[in-house]
Parts: structure tokens; sequence; C-alpha cells
């Protein structure tokens, strides 16, 4: 059996150096835990950024994905297939919207959404040829390409990868009245994220996103959620907005609506706002394949449970008494909703990436964001021994380098 160092070594020389990751060679994996080259287990503590709400393996979605490798796996959208018409009924159902719009990646869902926030702009709106702006949020976080870190204000993703996309106005992230301000009659969309993941899991004060909401409606603007991080069963809720009752124009998904078998992302929102969309003028080769579909069905199936967002609401109360437990103590505050935070280490101490390694000498897989902050977001299937367990070791990582 080839070891990790050596894979690791081939890896960082073969590869283009765009990540940083743990010294970990990953093999297997089930439910919350998996297993190294050399057989070593690990807890999960990150779950795919949310791609692996449901577990590694999921029974039901391992199911639905070799029965359609079975069947058919790609068509392209020059033909119809039998999983798409369900897929979009359920996640359109789910979301509350009449139309969805299916890629596969995040980043390209929310190009999607941009798309047609601007075509929507130009065509109901009637905003001049070409004047169309998006109002995004500081420390935001919506993929990589080449659009969308035009309007990132992270150094690492932002600098040296101009000229930039314009049309974006950048506000500060929790403010309602700097959302006020910016709006003007070029706006046709306010993009923001429910919960900041990348950010550090940062919770938006209380009544924020009800007032995002209010000012777009007021304002003739389309209120764009990217809940690909948050939503889908993370924060207790199928979608962080509903923690207060907001209902966005455009819902932007992904992560874990492909189970954590292949990529799929959407947009949802209704006919007034998709049907500026006409054929030929957006799609993807892969977007909506049969595979894709069939491991959404499952996916969706299991979100119409309601299941996975209750215990993401338990478990993640008891997650974030114990962290809280922890705050004077080596840890500088906590955040985050449902089984969703972000751990601010003392930076005085250690950084985020020194605590996350020693965490997996002790077999817990966390990772680190923006120097002191960890980030912790197990698999709901996680049960409540192991995640209590995963935290000891986190309280022990703290005690030892206080």
């Amino acid at each position: 059996m080839t070891t990790s160092s050596e894979l690791i070594e081939i890896s960082e020389r073969r590869s283009a150096h765009n990540y940083h990751p743990l010294p970990v060679v990953i093999h297997e994996a089930h439910g919350a835990w998996v297993t190294d080259v050399e057989g070593k287990r690990y807890l999960d503590f990150l779950s795919g950024y949310s791609s692996l709400n449901f577990g590694h393996g999921n029974p039901k979605i391992i199911e639905a994905a070799q029965e359609q490798l079975k069947n058919l796996t790609l068509t392209s959208r020059a033909f119809y297939h039998d999983q798409f018409a369900q897929f979009c009924a359920g996640l359109g159902d789910l979301t509350g919207k009449d139309m969805i719009l299916p890629m596969n990646t995040g980043a390209e869902a929310v190009e999607t959404a941009i798309k047609v926030a601007r075509k929507w702009g130009y065509q109901v709106k009637g905003v001049a040829p070409e004047q169309a702006t998006i109002i995004v949020m500081e420390d935001n976080f919506h993929g990589r390409t080449t659009t969308i870190i035009s309007f990132s204000t992270d150094p690492d993703a932002h600098d040296e990868f101009g000229p930039y996309t314009p049309g974006f106005k950048v506000v500060k992230y929790g403010s309602a009245e700097a959302i006020r301000e910016a709006i003007d009659a070029n706006t046709v969309a306010v993009l923001v994220e429910p919960i900041q993941g990348e950010a550090g899991v940062l919770v938006p004060p209380d009544g924020y996103l009800t007032q995002v909401r209010e000012l777009c409606t007021e304002n003739n603007v389309l209120m764009i959620a990217d809940e690909i991080q948050s939503g889908l069963g993370r924060t207790g809720k199928t979608f962080a907005v509903e923690h207060e009752g907001v209902v966005p124009d455009i819902y932007v998904l992904g992560k874990a609506l492909g189970g954590g078998v292949v990529p799929v992302s959407a947009i949802a929102a209704d006919q007034d706002v998709l049907g500026v969309i006409q054929p030929g003028q957006h799609g993807s080769t892969f977007g909506g394949n049969p595979l894709a579909c069939a491991v959404g069905n499952a996916v969706i199936e299991i979100l119409n449970t309601g299941e996975f967002q209750a215990r993401a609401t338990q478990l993640g109360e008891i997650m974030h008494a114990k962290l809280r437990e922890l705050i004077g103590h080596g840890v500088v505050t906590v955040r985050g909703r449902g089984l969703w935070a972000g751990v601010d280490i003392d930076p005085s101490l250690a950084t985020g990436r020194e605590v996350s390694k020693r965490l997996m000498e002790r077999g817990v897989l966390a990772k680190d964001t923006h120097g002191s902050t960890i980030r912790l977001a197990p698999p709901i299937v996680i049960s409540e021994e192991d995640m209590l367990w995963a935290l000891g070791q986190l309280a022990e990582v703290i005690a030892t380098i206080r």
C-alpha cells in the first residue's frame, strides 16, 4: 500500500497549490467517520463545507445513484430524461418556487443568479442597457470564478486576477442601512449569504434578513439568498432564511444538494423571474443530468421528512452549549446556528491551523479560516456521543496550548 507521506509528496509535486490540506489521506468513509490509507479513523467535523450534511455514503442517496448508474448518466439538455421533471418539481416544491434552473457547482449557480438578475433588470424593471448593478457584502464568499472574485474583499481570492467584472457595489454585512444607501434606480438585486460561512460562520444581527427583504420589496429589487452552505438542513431549518421567516426571490443552492456523491446546484425562483431566460441564453452540458437529478431527488425526499432539520437543531444546541463553556479559557468567541459553528481561538495561543492539526492528531478533522478561527460542521447523522467526544478533544487541545 502506498503511504500517506508518499501520496502527499506526489500531490504536492504534481498539483497546483491552490489548497493547503491537512496532512491526512482519506481512503474510505461511512456516516460521520473517515479512514486514512493506513487505517486510522477520524471523525469528520467539516462535512465538505456542508456538502456531506447527510453523511458519507448515505444509504438512500447511494442506492439512488447506483440505480441510476445502471440506466442512464447523461443526455445533455438536448433531450428530456425521466429524472428531470421530478427533480424540478420536487426542488420547486421544497423552495416554494415555480421553477428551477439546474447547474453543477455552487459558483455556477451564483453566476446563474447574477445573469438572471441582470436579465430581469433589463427586461422587467426597465434598467438602461449595461447599467445594472448588484449589491453584495463585505467578507462574502460565493465562489472563485472571475466575475465572483471581482466583488470579493478577500485579498487571496481577489488580488492579481484582474481586470475585474464591473456592476457590483460592496457594502457592510449585517447593515441594512448600508444597503438602503447603496440602492438606486439601477439596482437589480441584493446578493447575501444568510450566514457567512467562509468568513467564519458570521451570523448577522437579528432582523437583518427581514430588513433586507423589506428593502428589496420597497425598491423593486431581487433578494438573492446564497444558501449553498447554510441551506438544506445545516442550521436546523431547510433554509437559513427561515429563521426570520424570509422568502427570497432567488434561492442559490448547491453542496448538500448532491448528497456528497456528485456536484449538483440550482437556482430556484418564480416564473416572473426565471421566465426571462430563453433557449440558448444559459445552460450547461452536465447541468440537470440524469445521475445528478436522481441523487437530488433522494436528497429532496430526505429533507421532506424534516428529520435532519430537527436533528441539526437538537445537536446544535448541545454543541453550542459545550463550545460556550470554552469562552475565556482559550476561546474568544463562538458563533453559528444549528450544527454549524465558528470558533475564534485566542490568537496569542495558536492559529486555527495549528489547532486543526492537533485535532487531526487526536482523530478529529476540522479546518481553519482567517487566522485563528476554526469551522465546525459535522455531518448531521453524527451521534451525540461522537460529537461530545470530538468537542472533548477540542477542549483538551485548547487546554494543552494555554
